[in-house]
């Protein structure tokens, strides 16, 4: 069975040869110390190519000044019909994570002003897809990113803790806005499809609406609501659709089998999450294809031999009906020049999989 072709039966719930196994590839930018862990991925594991349809950015003037030694700050203000709305932010000097200080939307106004953006324009380019599914060839599959969910986005426009408030407070406002959101998902699938693009997507940003922060009725009202006309276009033209969402799911992963989701990532078991390996089958059953679930924290801190065991267990559980498992580390390598330190576990689990009988 090629990369490409047990990828394949993974989304489509089918059976396979054995467990495919992946890794997200958000390495430390300039980092050689990860050079021998991506030869070795891209040589043993399934890959996944991504793709994006682009659309005409919206009128932005970003300016920056002195923060301290590690950090400058970002303003960025957004030009709308309606009015100017302003987030900052803080970028590091020495290639580390940035950190948001403040956000788009402050007040229900300022919602009135993003509502008032026009939906952006599709740049109609596809040749790259086609491109990009050539160099994937037998290798693996090519990832229409979708991004950020339209919760997701709204909890990036306010922020986390604002969201939560105005979900109580506006809570018809956070229903408009995700609303607008929906609708421009949408009229990128109606260019996909009309131009044969696919079949394989992901979104992500459903993990902001996960407990403790929400409950599984706000789960299930800005989630389920807005995500299922999307994932429903999708299946219509025989796509199927990865979720990304870290957090306490085990309240609401039948929302995620509800919704139509394909594959979900990364069904963390505690402290990180609140599920286990059995649990996560249980809910998944032949309709959901689990990808997951080794803490990536674990690729630098555990032995070979933990891992080996962990992959070993993973697949047990997950794969007795040999459907349904991608064998994955909950995220990207992340720390910056510890790519050597990470190698042996990294392997340790590819080769648990490669040689999996």
């Amino acid at each position: 069975m090629t990369r490409n072709e047990r990828l394949r039966r993974a989304y489509f719930h089918e059976e396979m040869d054995r467990p495919a196994v992946y890794s997200r590839e958000g390495f430390p930018s300039n980092d050689p110390t990860y050079d021998k862990l991506k030869k070795y991925i891209a040589e043993n594991s399934e890959l996944k190519f991504l793709w994006k349809l682009k659309e005409t950015p919206y009128t932005t003037e970003i300016s920056y000044e002195d923060y301290n030694e590690d950090f400058r700050r970002r303003k960025t203000i957004l030009r709308t019909p309606a009015g100017n709305l302003e987030s900052t932010s803080f970028e590091s000097l020495k290639g580390q994570p940035g950190l948001h200080e403040t956000y788009f939307l402050k007040t229900p106004e300022d919602a009135g002003k993003y509502i008032s953006l026009p939906l952006p324009e599709i740049i109609k380019e596809t040749d790259s897809f086609f491109e990009t599914e050539k160099k994937a060839d037998d290798t693996g599959i090519v990832n229409v990113s979708l991004g950020m969910n339209p919760a997701g986005t709204v909890v990036d426009l306010f922020g986390s803790e604002l969201f939560a408030m105005m979900s109580i407070m506006e809570r018809d406002l956070i229903h408009s806005l995700c609303e607008r959101e929906m609708k421009k998902i949408l009229k990128k699938l109606e260019f996909i499809a009309d131009n044969k693009i696919g079949p394989y997507f992901s979104m992500l940003g459903e993990e902001y609406l996960v407990p403790p922060l929400h409950g599984p009725k706000d789960f299930y009202d800005f989630n389920v609501r807005y995500d299922k006309p999307i994932i429903d276009f999708i299946h219509n033209i025989g796509g199927r659709i990865h979720i990304h969402s870290h957090g306490s799911i085990r309240d609401v992963i039948q929302h995620f089998v509800e919704m139509g989701t394909d594959v979900l990532h990364p069904f963390e078991a505690p402290p990180s999450g609140n599920i286990t390996a059995a649990e996560a089958k249980k809910a998944a059953g032949s309709k959901m294809c689990l990808e997951g679930n080794i803490q990536i924290a674990h690729m630098y801190e555990r032995s070979l031999e933990d891992i080996r065991e962990q992959t070993e267990e993973l697949i047990k559980t997950v794969f007795s009906d040999r459907k349904g498992l991608i064998v994955s580390p909950s995220a990207s390598p992340y720390i910056r020049g510890e790519g050597e330190k990470c190698f042996a576990n990294y392997k340790a689990m590819v080769d648990t999989v490669l040689n999996y009988c």
